[in-house]
């Protein structure tokens, strides 16, 4: 497959039925079967799977609707507990790939990955990258379009789905453009959608070819030069990162899967103080503590458990981190439990300039937390792979 992708900065990940595709995989026996997720009694549909939705279930719609459509689709009651871990997860795993992330919704992001194009190879490929490393880690999977513009990003993922990429180079914008309908651009809602329809205007090249004083005395001049202007592509919102409303809790985490399930301790509390690592880099280079330790473990049948403990006093440093989350590893007294995945998460964040740390009789004056600060002054300078932990330059399992 040819890569068309390298004009083409602009991510727009969005999960694939993203609250179903989470409770699926929390109830794997019902993979085969329609799911609506929600919509108990009179309630409306939160989510449904793609076999729902192939009897034209869609979220929003009346639950007595739903089971209409599809009687025979079994429904789940929403656990957001779990939708909001899962989607802080993927968001992770964004920055990590870049700090130009715009989160835009619980199941949703744009990224641009200028910077990160020569560490990780062409556009297309830092998608397939994620793609792989959301499906591995989350078990559930995303669809992503490449562009050189944010409104044809999202288009381009909404074309992609489900599981799917499309990449839209500036060379084919107008082709691609020109014959979808006018809903697909950017702020065209129903109403908007049907009073272009009964304009005449009901591609977007009807949009591109109408004179803009004649679209504008139609429609409005600032909805005639939106639209406009976005018919042939001409789009130059910057990307602008931020967290979604969801993420106002303030915590940094990370996670990794292992390359194959593992019962070795050693192994895994090794793998707790890589991703502690990194948690307290980012959290002291964004100038924050938090107090409460948040461990993720999930095992080789995709179970999930968390488990948390809050410190006296927030903290950045990477010994206290690792010594709490170690600790609550420890407590689970897991015999011979085979982990897939585990992860760190520091929560309850505040500005460091707000944590008054009391010495402790016979406490060093310099200790753990100078030690963090000199080795991100090292790797600020010569890289992460120069210096760390003596336990991590054993090979990642």
């Amino acid at each position: 497959m040819a890569d068309y992708s390298h004009d083409c900065p602009i991510l727009h990940v969005d999960m694939d039925a993203f609250y179903a595709s989470v409770a699926l995989r929390e109830h794997p026996e019902l993979v085969d079967v329609p799911v609506i997720v929600g919509g108990a009694q009179r309630g409306v549909v939160l989510s449904a799977n793609y076999l729902a939705r192939a009897f034209g279930v869609r979220s929003g719609m009346p639950s007595t609707r739903a089971r209409r459509l599809c009687p025979q689709a079994v429904t789940l009651s929403p656990d957001y507990d779990t939708f909001t871990a899962v989607s802080s997860s993927v968001m992770e795993t964004f920055r990590q790939v870049t700090p130009l992330v715009e989160v835009v919704s619980l199941d949703e992001a744009f990224l641009d990955v200028r910077g990160a194009t020569r560490r990780l190879g062409s556009p297309l490929e830092v998608a397939e990258q994620l793609r792989a490393t959301i499906h591995d880690e989350q078990g559930i999977t995303c669809s992503v379009g490449l562009a050189g513009s944010v409104t044809l990003a999202k288009i381009g993922s909404r074309r992609a789905k489900p599981d799917g990429v499309v990449v839209v180079p500036p060379s084919a914008v107008t082709t691609y453009l020109h014959p979808l309908d006018v809903g697909e651009l950017w702020g065209v809602g129903e109403k908007t959608q049907a009073m272009l329809h009964r304009l005449g205007l009901v591609t977007v090249g009807d949009i591109a070819h109408t004179p803009l004083r004649t679209l504008q005395r139609a429609i409005g001049v600032a909805l005639g030069q939106h639209l406009h202007g976005l018919a042939w592509g001409d789009d130059r919102r910057e990307i602008t990162p931020r967290h979604g409303a969801f993420e106002a809790d303030k915590s940094m985490g990370a996670n990794e899967t292992f390359g194959r399930d593992t019962d070795d301790r050693e192994v895994i509390v090794r793998e707790i103080l890589r991703q502690t690592t990194r948690v307290t880099n980012r959290m002291r280079v964004a100038g924050v503590a938090g107090r409460t330790v948040t461990l993720t473990v999930r095992f080789a049948d995709f179970t999930t458990i968390t488990r948390s403990r809050t410190l006296p006093e927030a903290t950045d440093v990477t010994q206290e981190v690792y010594r709490t989350a170690t600790r609550l590893y420890d407590a689970l007294g897991l015999q011979r439990a085979r982990v897939r995945l585990v992860g760190v998460r520091v929560e309850g964040l505040v500005a460091r300039t707000a944590v008054h740390r009391q010495l402790l009789l016979g406490e060093r004056e310099h200790g753990w937390s100078d030690a963090d600060r000199a080795v991100d002054r090292a790797t600020l300078r010569y890289g992460t792979a120069m210096v760390g932990p003596a336990s991590l330059l054993t090979a990642r399992p």
